[in-house]
Parts: structure tokens; sequence; C-alpha cells
């Protein structure tokens, strides 16, 4: 059986609920530094539930069904103009953070998007340069803080991703504050354009 999730129109740029092909107000003041975003679901139940069990309960099974439901999305929202992906990267862990769980689950995530979408799919040319505090429970501006330059694309990627339309896949987006920084550090390497894919997209506060 599949999971299939409900269409919500959603910012093209940032995924929170808007009006049917509108920029939110919050992206027309302060565009983020990826070009396009696809959530699968809002961050609620049974997603949250799902999530939580994969990313921090060694579920990694559920990244079948994960995958699998964003893949949907994926290609659901794809609209004339959209550049196609051309290649498939993981938001990365810290190596301290990697041995600690044990897996990377946005990798887990991303390599089975790549042989769906027929694209290639690369863990470690988008890397963190150093740990950071956990980002649960931080406001944005602790998160700014916490990811300041501590992306990058090394140098063994960094010819690979010079041009690339890259695909950047998480479980989560919460304020976007991740995503920008692997964005940055991407487009600072040559990409062309980077588009984030995630699961599930926290609502703003407001809705």
């Amino acid at each position: 059986h599949r999971f299939v999730t409900l269409a919500v129109e959603r910012c093209p740029r940032c995924a929170l609920p808007q009006a049917a092909g509108a920029l939110c107000g919050a992206c027309l003041r302060a565009p983020p530094p990826f070009d396009r975003c696809v959530a699968a679901a809002d961050y609620g139940f049974p997603w949250d539930r799902l999530i939580t069990g994969f990313k921090f309960k060694s579920h990694t099974e559920w990244a079948v069904l994960l995958a699998d439901v964003l893949a949907q999305a994926v290609a659901r929202e794809v609209r004339p103009g959209d550049a196609t992906a051309t290649l498939v990267l993981p938001v990365p862990l810290s190596p301290a953070r990697l041995r600690e769980r044990g897996y990377n689950q946005a990798w887990e995530l991303a390599r089975r998007l790549a042989v769906q979408r027929g694209l290639p799919a690369k863990a470690q040319w988008l890397q963190r340069l150093r740990d950071t505090p956990h980002q649960v429970g931080l406001s944005r501006s602790e998160r700014e803080h916490n990811l300041r330059d501590a992306m990058w694309v090394p140098p063994e990627g960094q010819a690979g991703v010079a041009g690339q339309h890259v695909a950047l896949v998480d479980d989560v987006m919460t304020t976007g504050v991740t995503a920008a920084a692997g964005a940055r550090a991407l487009k600072a390497a040559g990409a062309a354009s980077v588009q984030v894919w995630v699961v599930a997209r926290t609502p703003s506060p407001e809705s």
C-alpha cells in the first residue's frame, strides 16, 4: 500500500501554505538563497511520529515509505519554467553526529529519490565543517548562529556541483535556516540552482 498526501497550495519558494502560485510575504521581502522548495506534507500527525522514529529511533526501513511520498510530491509539483534537477544531495550531518546516529536520514531519502528520478546522488559533496548543537527548540536567530559557515563543498565535489541544478533533500524544514546554509554553500561552489525537497514542512506559528 502507498501513502498518498493531499495536494496543498504552498509558496513555491519556501513551501509554507499560500495561495496558488503566489510567493508568501516573507519570501517577497527576503527571498531565501534556494530557488524552490517542495514539501510532501505539513509536519503533524502522522508524519511527525514517522519522521521521529525514522530519524532518532533507527527505523531506517521507513525511508522507503517516506521517499515514495516525497517522490510523489516532487512529480506533482513540477511546474513549467522550473529547473529540472540534475543532481541529488542530502543535507549533511557532522562526522560526530553521524557516528552518534549511525546513519544520515537525509541520505537514506536522497539515494532512494535519486533512483526513482534517474539522477546521480552523492553523499559527501556537501559537508558540515563542524559539529553544531541540535537545532530542535532553537529560535531562528539561534539556528542561524549555529550554522554560520558550517557547510561547504569539498574539493572533490566542486567540479561535480558546478553548473548543476541541485535537489537538496532533508526530512523536515522548520525555519529554512539549514536549507539556506546548504544552498549558499552549493551556489558558492557554482551550482546553477538549488531546490529543496523535504518530507514535511513545519507550519508557521501564525497558521
